[in-house]
C-alpha cells in the first residue's frame, strides 16, 4: 500500500467523478446514435413507391418494350419512372420517362411502355421511380 500512497502523491489521484462521466456520456451517445438508426430504418423501410423490371422484348430497330412491376405505397401518390435501352456496345440508345399513378395501375402493378431507340437495342434497363417526396429511384 505504500507505493500506491506514493504514486498518488507524486502523480495525483484519478478525479472520483471520471468513472461516472464516462458511463453517462457512453451511454447519451450510444443512445443517441441507436435513435438515429431505428429512425432511418423506419423511413426507408417503407418507401412511396418501389419498381422492378419485369421483362422486356426488342420490338425493331427502333423500338423496345418493357414491362415494369410499380407498387406504390398510396393512392394518391404519383411517381416518375425512368427506363432506358442498351445497345450492344453498352451505350444508351433510348430512355422514356413516365408518370404513374394509381388509375394507371387497374388490373395489377404492371406498366408497360415502349421505348424509342436511334437504333437496335439489346437491353432494357429500370433505374426506378421516384415521388416528390422520395428523391433516390428504386
Amino acid at each position: 500500500m505504500a507505493q500506491q500512497d506514493d504514486l498518488a502523491e507524486r502523480y495525483g489521484a484519478p478525479s472520483p467523478l471520471r468513472r461516472p462521466l464516462v458511463i453517462v456520456g457512453s451511454v447519451l451517445v450510444a443512445s443517441i446514435f441507436l435513435g438515429w438508426l431505428a429512425w432511418s430504418a423506419l423511413v426507408h423501410a417503407d418507401p412511396d413507391v418501389s419498381s422492378e423490371l419485369v421483362g422486356f422484348t426488342i420490338e425493331d430497330e427502333h423500338i423496345a418494350t418493357a414491362r415494369v412491376d410499380v407498387r406504390l405505397n398510396d393512392d394518391d401518390v404519383v411517381a416518375t419512372c425512368v427506363l432506358r435501352a442498351i445497345a450492344e456496345d453498352h451505350t444508351v440508345v433510348g430512355e422514356v420517362s413516365f408518370e404513374v399513378g394509381a388509375s394507371d395501375l387497374d388490373a395489377g402493378n404492371d406498366v408497360v411502355r415502349e421505348i424509342r431507340t436511334e437504333r437496335r437495342a439489346t437491353s432494357v434497363e429500370s433505374i426506378g421511380c421516384t415521388t416528390e417526396d422520395q428523391q433516390r429511384p428504386r
